[in-house]
Parts: C-alpha cells; sequence; structure tokens
C-alpha cells in the first residue's frame, strides 16, 4: 500500500479579520475570511480551495478517463459553483456543482460519445476529492456534451 503525504504550512497573525498565508507545495497564497463573510477579502479561502480541490479532482480524473479509453477528444473545461449555507449563524458548505464542456473531435463515432457521456459521470464518483465529501457537502453535475 502507498501512501503521499502533503504539507501545508500556515502562518496567521491575529484575530478573526486579519490575513493569514499558506504555503503547501506550489500552493502559495495569502489567505483571509472572504468579504461575502464579512471578511477582509484578501487572498484565497476555504471555500475557494475547497471548491478548488473538487473542480481540479474532478477535470483531472475525467482527463485522465478519457485519456485510457482512447478517446478523441477535441477539448474540455469546467466551470464549478460552491454554495454555503448560513442558517442561524451556522456556516454549512451545502454544495458543489461541477459544469464540464467536453467535446469530441467530429470523427468521433457515436460509440465514443455514449462512452464519453458515461466518463464525465464516472469521475465524478471516482475523484478522491468526491469520495472524501461524500454524504457532507451535495455533489450536482451539470454536463454539456458535444
Amino acid at each position: 500500500m502507498a501512501e503521499h503525504h502533503f504539507h501545508l504550512k500556515a502562518d496567521w497573525p491575529g484575530g478573526r479579520n486579519s490575513e493569514g498565508y499558506i504555503e503547501a507545495g506550489n500552493l502559495q497564497t495569502k489567505i483571509s475570511i472572504p468579504s461575502e463573510m464579512d471578511g477582509p477579502g484578501i487572498g484565497t479561502n476555504p471555500d475557494e480551495m475547497l471548491l478548488g480541490a473538487a473542480a481540479t479532482c474532478y477535470i483531472i480524473t475525467l482527463a485522465a478517463m478519457i485519456e485510457r479509453a482512447r478517446l478523441p477528444l477535441k477539448e474540455m473545461s469546467l466551470e464549478s459553483v460552491g454554495i454555503v449555507d448560513v442558517t442561524n449563524g451556522v456556516f454549512t458548505y451545502k454544495k458543489i456543482i461541477h459544469r464540464p464542456a467536453v467535446s469530441l473531435k467530429a470523427d468521433a463515432s457515436e460509440e465514443e460519445r455514449r462512452k464519453l457521456i458515461k466518463l464525465v459521470e464516472k469521475a465524478e464518483k471516482s475523484c478522491m476529492i468526491s469520495r472524501a465529501i461524500q454524504g457532507n457537502v451535495e455533489l450536482e453535475l451539470e454536463p454539456t456534451i458535444s
């Protein structure tokens, strides 16, 4: 069994409305509470990072699956939305919606197109971040396939 370890170092100098800094490999950025939550909105924040982790995991997983299936990919992009619910002062990451846009080359067969549709859905269930948040954050998929 292989294990991969990832390390993060965080500096946070003060109270709630301070700004901090994180380093984790290639991720090096300022952090603070987002302005939508009455924070200073400097750098990134946990809400964006969870959305970023889920989105990048999904699109990388999908790309690997498309490559393994040898589908004739023309182009692929992704837009994702994170929804945080605030009820009685409690912040809950409620839902992530992925909107992948995937197109195959014009000479793709009908069988390849059907396979792509299956992979677009399978990638969401196979991504390790999706599996990690399953049962806590609702995941929704709104693909555009051509």
